[in-house]
């Protein structure tokens, strides 16, 4: 075989294939456009949607404006993304809690821990701290949707524990509303350099959830007395002098 010069080689030549890279280059890509989200996504959070600009998000990068329209047509998108991401977190945190097994309670537990987990992560604390108000109106349907379907999931295992007798009985729906309430605002008041570490903030939300904060009510005093202990009568009262 003839070389491209025309003169004859002993192999055949190799031709770059573009195939060979383009995985790398795929996955690269994949891996710059998650940075400019989650750098997005820290500097919604630190500052708010409306005061972080492409050019802020560049400069944390050290890449120019231009830089970021490779990976991003603009802010909304940015946001729209980074709120999809968190409700995905969630939404596959939660399935994986259901698939752990064990019964309604063993899941409910588990989903909630992994639901605040996953609020003070950066897409989680910005599905939280900015919502889906400020997206794009034709894609809050799909957001919603996602949020409705984190509500569901939580309804479904409070009537599973109510069933199964393990939670007392109560309004799936509002007990849904609560714990889930309860749980998002840890991502907005829960800051890395605080008094608690996550682990804490998470052990201690999730257990007042649960258990709640009364004290448990006395057991009746005739349920604890000991035999041999009962009460004498009450004697007689002695006739007054002169009657």
């Amino acid at each position: 075989m003839a070389s491209r010069s025309g003169r004859p080689t002993g192999r055949p030549a190799m031709e770059e294939s573009p195939w060979a890279s383009a995985p790398s280059r795929e996955m690269q890509r994949e891996a710059k456009r998650n940075a400019v989200l989650t750098t997005a996504a820290k500097m919604f959070n630190e500052r708010g949607f409306p005061a972080t600009s492409l050019d802020d998000i560049a400069a944390r990068l050290q890449v120019s404006k231009p830089t970021l329209y490779y990976y991003v047509k603009n802010k909304d998108e940015i946001l729209l993304e980074c709120v999809r991401k968190g409700l995905h977190m969630t939404l596959d945190g939660i399935e994986a809690s259901r698939q752990a097994g064990g019964n309604a309670l063993d899941q409910l537990q588990a989903c909630m821990r992994s639901y605040a987990a996953i609020v003070i992560q950066p897409f989680g604390t910005c599905l939280i701290r900015v919502g889906d108000e400020q997206v794009p109106a034709e894609s809050r349907k799909e957001l919603r949707r996602l949020k409705s379907a984190i509500d569901h999931e939580f309804r479904k295992l409070v009537a599973q524990g109510i069933e199964q007798g393990l939670l007392r009985p109560c309004d799936p729906k509002m007990a849904a509303f609560v714990i889930a309430g309860a749980l998002s605002w840890i991502g907005r008041w829960y800051q890395e350099d605080g008094d608690y570490t996550a682990e804490q903030v998470i052990d201690q939300c999730v257990e007042q959830l649960l258990c709640g904060v009364l004290m448990p009510a006395p057991a009746p005093q005739a349920a604890t007395r000991k035999l041999g202990t009962r009460k004498a009568p009450a004697r007689a009262r002695e006739p007054a002098p002169g009657a």
